[in-house]
């Protein structure tokens, strides 16, 4: 028996239609008539009976988007189904790259609803019993050589860490959200002396305000209503081991005055304690946030800030370390494979691979992970293919040929990219082998070259300014089209104009030769 179908909708004659089709194939139904309605729901104590939502898009007030915004913010990660009256590609490209699993447009029939229903709470019961497989597994401890990269840009992440490991400083762990900051905290907590001791996360973001303080420093019995026990707090779960409080940026102002004393003085005041209490801890934080502009705009403490990022690690974002993509689809591939053994995935095709790494990946990790375990969990084949993303596929088509040979560092030669870690090495070509690398085909027509005059592979930036310098030609410097056909947002395309030294207005090959 699966939970309820949260129903999220201003338009009551559509909650009618929509609650009658889900009554019909046996669901239960929690009806409510706007985005606000939706999220107190969602944040009440009925939460855990929502095993899946229908979300409007295009509501008064808080909008489907607000309400995909706020879910991701919450780490709520119950599987969305967003319908709207306008199926053009922008609405479906913009619900999910914040999230949707999957759309329906209106007025959509019980037989389409039933099936995004069913894919969805297919792909949540494996994801379940994949969450139950590792903690059985649990037991050893994260380290540096567990994360799964080979991309230059996680180089200094992983240098940084090792040697933040081998001491007990803060340390601020920046970068977008998904992009790994807990599994690097993890890392760096492996790593140290204190690996056997307790690792204790706190989401920041996802606390309301009014209970941040008790939930970090604790509360005795009866300090304030509903405090009907005394509970310890973060810290004091923490002792002897890591604090890792992820989303620092978000915390109130009042409670920062407490953390930066716990912080300095090694102690906690709980609300409603008639004393201090002494703690012992490795704090890690991590933010999404630009917590120098907080400071600028009177958002954060600057004394808290100063120390908290004794010693800063950034990390890059997926689009900016695409050749680990190929080992991320691989490992959440697997990660899948074990809760049905009787149909192993075979691998996926290089065709898929390339449009994968063609993608921006606004969700970064977390985005691919979860767009990989649906295709795994839903494909009807052995091999996934581009067919298995079909909201990547909308939001790639015409910046890759997905019909061609793979024009990226994975597998120029082979059809398919094989699971087994060594069919992996072998086809991978330099990414993946120690040895020299194989000689790679010229292209069939004039793009770019790969070689140099000295039949040398060109450096990864010329080849890029080369293909920005083309893109801005082809498209008479319409930087918008540009950027699209390009894979990447308008602003990572002026920013790499400006990283190489070229005026972002110029936008005509004639102002860009030197």
């Amino acid at each position: 028996m699966t939970g309820s179908i949260l129903i999220v909708d201003d338009d009551p004659v559509q909650r009618r239609l929509v609650e009658a089709a889900l009554t019909k194939f046996g669901h239960s139904a929690i009806v409510t008539d706007g985005g606000e309605a939706g999220l107190d729901v969602l944040d009440g104590p009925n939460a855990r009976e929502v095993s899946v939502v229908i979300l409007d898009l295009i509501m008064p007030g808080l909008d489907g988007i607000g309400v995909l915004k706020a879910m991701r913010e919450r780490a709520i990660n119950i599987p969305v189904i967003v319908q709207t009256a306008q199926g053009g590609i922008e609405t479906v490209v913009s619900a999910m790259r914040h999230g949707a699993f999957d759309f329906v447009v209106k007025p959509a029939s019980p037989d389409r609803l039933q099936t995004a229903i069913s894919n969805a709470l297919k792909v949540e019961a494996v994801e379940d019993e994949v969450k139950r497989a590792s903690r059985r597994r649990g037991g050893g401890h994260l380290t540096f050589k567990d994360m799964i990269t080979r991309s230059p840009a996680m180089d200094r992440v992983i240098r940084l860490g090792q040697k933040a490991a081998a001491s007990n400083i803060p340390i601020l762990i920046e970068g977008e959200s998904g992009v790994g900051k807990e599994l690097v905290a993890r890392a760096i907590q492996g790593s140290g002396d204190r690996r056997s001791k307790p690792f204790v996360t706190v989401n920041c973001g996802a606390i309301p305000d009014n209970l941040v303080e008790s939930i970090l420093f604790g509360h005795e019995k009866g300090s304030f209503t509903g405090a009907s026990d005394k509970h310890t707090g973060k810290f004091v779960e923490a002792n002897s081991g890591t604090l890792f409080l992820d989303e620092i940026g978000d915390l109130p102002l009042d409670v920062q005055v407490k953390l930066l004393r716990a912080v300095q003085e090694g102690e906690v005041d709980p609300v409603g304690g008639r004393s201090t209490v002494k703690v012992d801890i490795r704090l890690i934080s991590a933010t999404h946030r630009n917590l120098l502009q907080q400071v600028k705009d009177g958002k954060f403490r600057e004394d808290l800030f100063y120390r908290l990022n004794v010693y800063p690690i950034f990390v890059p974002p997926l689009r900016d370390r695409r050749d680990d993509i190929p080992y991320l689809v691989r490992h959440f591939m697997e990660k899948v494979a074990p809760t049905d053994p009787r149909r192993r995935l075979a691998g996926i095709s290089a065709a898929a691979l390339a449009m994968l790494q063609a993608y921006d990946w606004p969700g970064n990790i977390r985005q691919l992970e979860n767009a990989v375990f649906r295709a795994s969990v839903l494909a009807e084949g052995d091999v996934l293919t581009e067919e298995e993303f079909p909201q990547i596929r909308a939001q790639v088509e015409g910046t890759v040929n997905l019909g061609a040979e793979p024009a990226s560092a994975v597998a120029d030669t082979v059809a398919d990219v094989p699971l087994n870690e060594d069919e992996v090495a072998d086809t991978m070509g330099p990414a993946l082998s120690d040895g020299e690398a194989p000689a790679k085909p010229q292209p069939r027509f004039g793009t770019l070259r790969a070689l140099d005059e000295r039949g040398n592979v060109r450096a990864l930036a010329d080849v890029e300014l080369e293909m920005i310098r083309l893109a801005i030609d082809h498209y008479n410097g319409q930087m918008s089209e540009v950027a699209r056909r390009l894979g990447i947002g308008r602003s990572t395309l002026y920013r790499k104009l400006k990283e190489y030294g070229i005026d972002p207005e110029a936008g005509r090959l004639d102002r860009l030769a030197s």
